[in-house]
């Protein structure tokens, strides 16, 4: 299960108590929770190539920008023809493979990421996605879901998107999340029936923008019926187009879209124990990555801006054996991890070396297969990194270096690289080039 976007800091398991999530906080309950998980690469369309393959797409090597794409960070690409994803493993071991999405990123024509799944359903008209004509878009409903300070580039992702939606929403089962686990939901009863093994990847664009739940959601938060323009959509940019007001707006929204993700979640979580399936089923539930909501200064995924509200993720794994639960691991965990993992619980040799590990030791109570001493992660041209003590970001030449002190400073609000240039230096050459195998790529 992945939840593009959700920000650890905004469920309760870790820390939240202001926001409703009732699903991922009993989940916590049931599963080994990590506590410190990064994504090993930023944003979405490298991200889940590692969680496919279970390889590394930082530093982004042999980067080849997709034709017809609009979106061109570094590692913005499809499989490499030459790397297996678990899913092409687990179909020639006899699985049903089902792949259930709305993130169309992943179902546009440069891109293969339902190789491997003898099922895939792609759930059309999220975001930016050219389900229907632009010029369907009601004129008087797009203004009503921008600010004056949105770029065109946001106010056209609005157009698509209305276009996309403005005609059908009728009750709450009209809006993508409940879409994509009410599909997920038949095929469960589908696989209940046919008693196969199953690898089923359930993949959620919400809580990801545009931020338009259904008005009860808003109602938990804010004003349901909020007067001025709505700010469903952040710029990729510092946040001083946005007025207070705006901004306060923006996060509830978004705190809204988390919540309704978290209940349908939880319906999908219902029908699995319903059916059986949690008797007899390892479960991984995750997010790629954050998004920035005016901290910091800065809103949306801006590459320089790798602070804890966009590189910070969930992480659960869910034993059907009830391994690990209850429990939490401070092991740096990431979305590479998850092939690995599942290919060692099915007994399945990976047919080409992964740079993920299996997390079976640590649901098992034991050490790491290796220990992570700190964690490097990459986004476009920018790299963070991080060991017990201190987090680096900087650019891929090590460039414009702020660092942060976690003990004394864990929001990273204080950057005192120009105190400790020798732990710059440090983290820089032992931690990011060594994990890059040299120096990083520029594009």
């Amino acid at each position: 299960m992945i939840l593009d976007s959700l920000r650890r800091d905004h469920v309760g398991a870790y820390g939240n108590d202001w926001i409703r999530t009732p699903t991922l906080d009993a989940l916590a309950r049931d599963s080994l929770r990590f506590t410190r998980p990064y994504p090993e690469s930023i944003p979405t369309i490298p991200a889940r190539r590692a969680v496919h393959t279970g390889r590394r797409t930082w530093p982004f090597r042999n980067w080849v920008p997709q034709k017809g794409e609009t979106f061109f960070p570094a590692g913005w690409q499809r499989i490499p023809e030459d790397q297996w994803s678990v899913a092409e493993i687990l179909l020639d071991n006899e699985f049903d493979t089902v792949f259930i999405t709305d993130t169309q990123h992943q179902f546009k024509p440069s891109m293969n990421f339902h190789r491997g799944f003898n099922v895939f359903d792609f759930i059309r008209g999220q975001e930016r996605d050219r389900y229907r004509p632009k010029q369907t878009a009601p004129e008087e409903l797009v203004q009503r879901n921008v600010v004056p300070g949105n770029d065109r580039s946001m106010v056209e992702k609005v157009r698509q998107y209305v276009a996309n939606t403005h005609y059908y929403r009728e009750r709450e089962e009209d809006w993508f999340a409940p879409r994509v686990f009410l599909r997920a939901m038949k095929y469960l009863e589908d696989a209940a029936r046919a008693g196969q093994p199953f690898f089923l990847v359930v993949d959620s664009f919400d809580p990801h923008e545009p931020w338009d739940p259904p008005k009860k959601y808003i109602g938990l938060y804010g004003d349901e019926d909020y007067p001025g323009p709505e700010p469903i959509v952040p710029n990729y940019s510092r946040s001083d187009y946005l007025d207070e007001d705006e901004l306060r707006r923006m996060r509830t929204l978004y705190a809204a879209e988390v919540t309704m993700a978290d209940r349908w979640l939880g319906n999908f979580l219902d029908r699995m124990d319903a059916l059986g399936f949690l008797e007899n089923t390892l479960l991984f539930v995750l997010s790629d990555h954050g998004v920035s909501l005016g901290e910091h200064g800065y809103t949306g995924k801006v590459d320089e801006a790798l602070w804890p509200e966009l590189t910070d993720i969930i992480f659960y794994v869910r034993h059907p054996e009830g391994k690990g639960s209850g429990k939490t691991s401070d092991f740096y965990a990431s979305i590479h991890d998850i092939a690995p993992t599942i290919l060692a619980q099915m007994d399945i040799e990976p047919w080409q070396p992964m740079d993920g590990q299996d997390l079976t030791p640590l649901l098992e109570g034991k050490g790491p297969q290796r220990e992570r001493e700190h964690f490097t992660l990459g986004y476009n041209d920018y790299v963070f990194c991080r060991d017990e003590r201190y987090a680096l970001v900087c650019r891929n030449d090590g460039k414009e270096a702020r660092l942060y002190d976690l003990e004394q400073d864990p929001g990273m609000d204080r950057d005192v690289s120009g105190r400790h240039p020798q732990v710059v230096r440090r983290m820089w050459e032992g931690y990011v080039l060594e994990d890059a195998g040299g120096p990083l790529p520029k594009y």
